[in-house]
């Protein structure tokens, strides 16, 4: 008799054609699936963190095994036709398919799991499940597109400037899917089959659990991959950036002009090239004469302040060729050793190598955080490659194909393993790329460098409801967009207003731009340094603008309370701070298809405003609440559609049963 199955403690695991494969409970209601060809399995975690389980049951017959871990059932089935193995899941109630292998199709042979042999030793594989054409999908990170369920979606398995890609999703079947791989590759929602690719990886690792509600799977999702930690007050409130401050005494100014205004400012930004040469890690004494006399005011004035850093390091920097001695930079493995072309030949540091995080945070310690600087912007964190051709770039972690999707997610971990290091408790340092685990280092995600587009508008609200899906709660994105916005401009004037309405209901309300027109900026040996941008500063926009922006950042501060609270459930719950309507309303089958309209906490509903020239939108009130309009008072049941007035000085916001009440009046 040939034997198929067993037990190894509590995990159960299957030999066949040499295939070694196990299933171990991982969590409550979860699974871990792993499987090898020619070999055994190999331990560790790429983002799992150990989490308990309950009690797990096993069943072992000669063709067939089961085990159960909580709310989730693994059937194993050896099929008559070569004796391949297919795995379905099943919820507690026994008869209800979440998610199912295909089959091997008899005379079409198929392979659920398929790997296909790479020179040197790795495979390339491909996992299929069945498809039910009518499942809804989300989550899955941050693409740059207007879709919020992902079916029928084709997705690349990599970073760019402004997508992040965090293979975790929550299906409306009841369980969440997360694809435990670091390695470049694609996803297919297709509507015959779900198709998973890693270009280059030694064995399938995969996650998935059961839920009741898309709560519960979050917070069994959050359970193993960590949360984030407590948001700093600073966080807050109203933060203010542009590209570019780029002396000390126009960042003094911008900061003055606000306390002189009373308007309320948590955090003022210097954006990037405040060095000298990329990889100095340290302010241009030209521009930046005495930056920790600067920093000193700002605290004085209640301002926090951000300094951006890239991981890039010129060929020409104070400190290329000491990395370059040990080791601490990316290696390109055929050509020329350049990974990126701006003021200068640039190639990356290594943030997979644990001797660079620790130089890096050496250099910031030094030169920002020894004045006070307690919050960094962690910029081109994918990183943004010249040419996105993973094969060619190698890391200590391993080849970039096989390991480079951890890169933003180790890149946030040097500065934040710096800064507890250095005595610091609250950490927050805003990031542009992100994987599974950024959170529990403090990653503040924003979404790159998009334009200045109704069009982008819209895909930023998909964007961040997604992220929060993929247990990154603190999330931002560049109020008014970042590339070609003219401030003189009304069409973009409006746009900003509808931006910045949209941005007081985020997890971080954070204004920035790359605002035409530009000056050039010329240091004194005559080099032609990064230009800055037009004014970006609330009052920077005209007078009819002005008193509406004033009026959200009051808004944003009535609420501290409130989003102080949300970003404590964030912290102990992996809860997202925007949330799709589903996520409360789960039994209401048309906030699963609403993407345009938000729940900012449990309690607020959000509906931007976010197509040109509109002065009014329809609002969908969830069935099982009462709904307060809170800029008439004007009461509504749930389960309808209503519109909604809201000429440029507002936007239409809910409140469910009347909480929060204080905003009545205000919006």
């Amino acid at each position: 008799m040939l034997q198929f199955f067993e037990r190894d403690g509590d995990s159960l695991v299957f030999r066949g054609n040499g295939e070694v494969l196990s299933l171990t409970p991982w969590g409550e209601n979860g699974l871990r699936a792993r499987s090898v060809f020619a070999g055994e399995l190999k331990e560790g975690s790429v983002a799992l963190l150990e989490a308990p389980h309950g009690e797990v049951s096993i069943s072992l017959e000669e063709r067939s095994a089961s085990i159960t871990n909580g709310k989730l059932t693994a059937k194993l089935v050896i099929d008559g036709w070569g004796n391949t193995l297919q795995i379905g899941y099943y919820n507690q109630k026994g008869k209800l398919l979440l998610l199912r292998e295909i089959s091997n199709g008899g005379a079409l042979i198929r392979k659920a799991r398929y790997f296909r042999p790479l020179p040197g030793g790795s495979y390339e594989l491909k996992v299929s499940f069945e498809s039910d054409p009518e499942e809804k999908i989300y989550g899955m990170g941050q693409y740059q597109q207007e879709v919020f369920n992902l079916k029928g979606c084709n997705l690349e398995l990599a970073h760019r400037n402004s997508q992040a890609s965090i293979p975790f999703y929550l299906s409306d079947k009841g369980y969440g899917f997360l694809w435990h791989n670091a390695a470049i590759g694609e996803v297919h929602f297709g509507t015959n089959t779900t198709e998973w690719v890693a270009r280059s990886t030694d064995q399938m690792d995969y996650w998935i659990c059961a839920g009741d509600s898309p709560a519960e799977i979050e917070e069994q999702y959050a359970q193993v991959t960590g949360t984030s930690p407590m948001m700093p007050e600073y966080g807050l409130g109203f933060w203010q950036c542009k590209l570019r401050y780029y002396s000390q005494e126009e960042v003094l100014e911008v900061a003055r002009e606000y306390k002189k205004r009373e308007i309320p400012i948590d955090v003022i930004v210097i954006d990037y090239y405040h060095w000298p040469r990329c990889g100095d890690w340290r302010f241009d004494e030209e521009y930046f004469p005495d930056p920790a006399a600067m920093v000193k005011e700002l605290h004085e004035m209640g301002i926090e302040t951000m300094v951006s850093v890239w991981p890039q390091v010129d060929v020409r920097s104070e400190n290329y060729e000491e990395m370059k001695q040990k080791g601490l930079l990316v290696k390109t493995n055929y050509g020329i050793d350049v990974q990126m072309l701006f003021h200068g030949n640039n190639i990356f540091m290594d943030a997979t190598n644990p001797r660079t995080r620790q130089y890096l945070w050496d250099k910031l310690k030094k030169n920002y955080a020894d004045m006070g600087i307690r919050t960094f912007w962690l910029d081109e964190a994918e990183p943004e490659f010249g040419t996105y051709d993973h094969d060619m770039y190698s890391f200590a972690a391993g080849p970039a194909v096989k390991v480079g999707n951890i890169y933003p997610r180790e890149y946030a971990r040097a500065v934040y393993e710096g800064q507890k290091q250095n005595g610091q408790e609250d950490v927050v340092n805003l990031i542009r790329c992100a994987w599974v685990g950024s959170q529990r280092y403090g990653a503040l995600v924003w979404s790159g460098d998009i334009m200045s587009t109704y069009e982008d508008f819209r895909k930023q609200i998909c964007a961040g409801l997604h992220m929060g899906i993929c247990g990154i709660p603190w999330w931002t994105t560049d109020i008014g967009g970042f590339h070609n916005g003219n401030i003189e401009d009304p069409d973009f004037r409006e746009l900003l207003v509808r931006w910045f309405q949209f941005g007081t209901f985020c997890p971080v309300m954070r204004i920035h731009g790359s605002r035409n027109p530009h000056e050039q900026i010329v240091n004194k040996a005559g080099e032609v340094r990064e230009w800055t941008g037009a004014p970006n500063e609330v009052w920077s926009f005209g007078e009819e603008v002005y008193p509406i922006l004033v009026k959200f950042i009051g808004i944003r501060e009535k609420m501290r309370d409130y989003t102080r609270s949300l970003m404590q459930e964030a912290h102990e719950k992996g809860t997202p701070v925007i949330r799709p309507m589903f996520y409360e309303f789960p039994d209401d089958r048309e906030c699963w298809d609403i993407q345009d309209a938000y729940m900012y906490g449990p309690d607020i509903l959000a509906a931007p405003i976010c197509h040109e020239k509109e002065t009014g939108r329809r609002v969908y009130l969830p069935s099982g609440a009462r709904w307060i309009h809170a800029g008439t008072g004007k009461e509504y049941e749930g389960s309808r559609w209503v519109e909604a007035d809201a000429p440029l000085e507002t936007l239409p916001v809910f409140l469910r049963d009347g909480k929060q009440g204080y905003l009545i009046g205000m919006i």
